[in-house]
């Protein structure tokens, strides 16, 4: 009978988990449809000056949100999770200590942005962007679902921010609108969300804490985030400092037509991360059972990763051009070639997605943050030296070998990771010896 009760409690708690994923899942891949549709349509309506002003803005803030975000997102979950008794006081400091964050963030932008060589139009807009930090010290509704496993609720507030978002860009591109509206839309769709988890926490019968700051508890939550703050920072760095320097180096329509080609690129980077996440807990089952199925899962995972990257690739390159002209059209047919090499970069991200599971398994995340940094150095010197010789297109062929760097050549200089160095190389260059073995 015991053993009854707990075959039930598991599947109970399967259940649950598979709805929570479900609801994240679904809400992704509206973002998905609407980021490629609503946002391709919003690209052409710009065009590649404007839009690349509106890039450039985007990414300028976004290397500077994960200071704001002062890596509290997944400690308060953990620890609303361990000490659920304390969600007030944990939910009101880490309300207060985002809002801080934010402030700081802003202040050190204003000292920075006269420095910048963007006119003034283009810091108003940057500021614009940068004042949603203030209303993203809302998320801690969302880690408190997160901790309850709700994401359900999480899922619907931004499902609903989505989807008046997308209608106001509809509408703004509808009535010719000059870019500051798609700036100020932004900034919208953070109070639109901070209002939506208002109402969700309400929903639920809960009342935000926010009077219950707890100076003791402040100080645990920094000391444990501080090396998180860095983490953050560096992982932006080395997304968006490419359209950063383009604009430097190069100007705005050239920060147009190269986010024209990544936000194609990038839209299948989805994949890795649902395929890894669905087979890592099959992965540390076969580790339980024995070290060579263990070794043999991740083979194979690696195998398939790289195999369906280089199929999307393949195509990309052999459409890219195509796919360009129809959805971007005539003006930004010049992010075709950056497309064609962007998207081999895919071949090593999906590789990455599964060795980072691999380095959770080991518990060697200090190496995830460490390969991250590399890539981030190299990302920047490979800009510096490829942008001013080959443009736009420079900056994919960096954006490729420090992908390359950090997936594959890295662990030459790491002892540890050389039976996994061996693993990739089979991987790559023997698929069929991986499945049939």
């Amino acid at each position: 009978m015991l053993t009854e009760n707990n075959a039930t409690a598991r599947h109970k708690g399967f259940l649950r988990y598979f709805k929570n994923t479900s609801w994240m899942m679904a809400e992704q891949g509206l973002r998905l449809i609407s980021g490629l549709f609503v946002g391709i349509w919003v690209a052409r309506y710009l065009g590649p000056e404007q839009f690349g002003i509106f890039s450039y803005a985007l990414a300028f803030t976004a290397i500077f949100a994960g200071i704001a975000k002062l890596g509290l997102d997944g400690i308060i979950v953990r620890e609303l999770v361990n000490q659920p008794l304390r969600r007030d006081q944990l939910m009101a400091t880490a309300f207060w200590l985002k809002i801080i964050g934010a402030c700081m963030v802003m202040a050190l932008m204003a000292l920075i942005l006269p420095f910048m060589s963007s006119d003034k139009i283009t810091n108003i807009y940057i500021s614009i962007i940068a004042a949603g930090l203030l209303f993203q010290s809302f998320e801690i509704v969302e880690f408190y679902f997160q901790s309850q496993v709700m994401a359900k609720f999480v899922s619907i507030c931004k499902v609903v921010q989505l989807f008046i978002s997308s209608l106001i860009k509809i509408a703004l591109v509808i009535m010719q609108a000059d870019l500051l509206w798609f700036v100020l839309v932004v900034l919208f769709d953070t109070i639109i969300l901070a209002l939506s988890y208002i109402a969700a926490y309400k929903y639920n019968k809960l009342k935000l804490p926010l009077l219950n700051f707890d100076m003791k508890v402040a100080k645990s939550l920094l000391h444990d985030c501080w090396p998180l703050i860095f983490a953050s920072v560096v992982t932006m760095i080395y997304m968006r400092i490419d359209q950063v320097m383009i604009k430097q180096m190069l100007g705005d329509y050239e920060v147009g037509i190269y986010s024209a080609a990544v936000r194609l690129s990038e839209v299948v980077y989805f994949i890795p991360v649902i395929i890894s996440a669905s087979i890592f807990p099959a992965i540390l089952n076969a580790k339980k059972v024995s070290s060579t199925l263990y070794v043999k899962r991740f083979r194979q995972l690696y195998a398939f990763m790289i195999w369906l990257a280089i199929s999307i690739a393949l195509a990309t390159s052999l459409l890219g051009e195509f796919v360009v002209s129809m959805l971007y059209g005539s003006a930004y047919v010049e992010a075709a070639q950056v497309l064609i090499i962007h998207t081999w970069s895919a071949v090593f991200v999906f590789l990455g997605v599964a060795f980072s599971k691999y380095l959770l398994a080991e518990n060697l995340t200090k190496i995830d943050f460490l390969r991250t940094l590399a890539g981030a150095v190299f990302n920047v010197l490979l800009n510096l030296w490829l942008i001013p010789l080959h443009g736009v297109v420079g900056a994919a062929i960096a954006t490729l070998i420090s992908q390359f760097i950090v997936n594959v050549a890295y662990d030459f200089f790491d002892k540890r990771l050389h039976k996994q160095l061996k693993i990739k190389i089979e991987a790559f260059f023997m698929p069929w010896k991986v499945f049939i073995n």
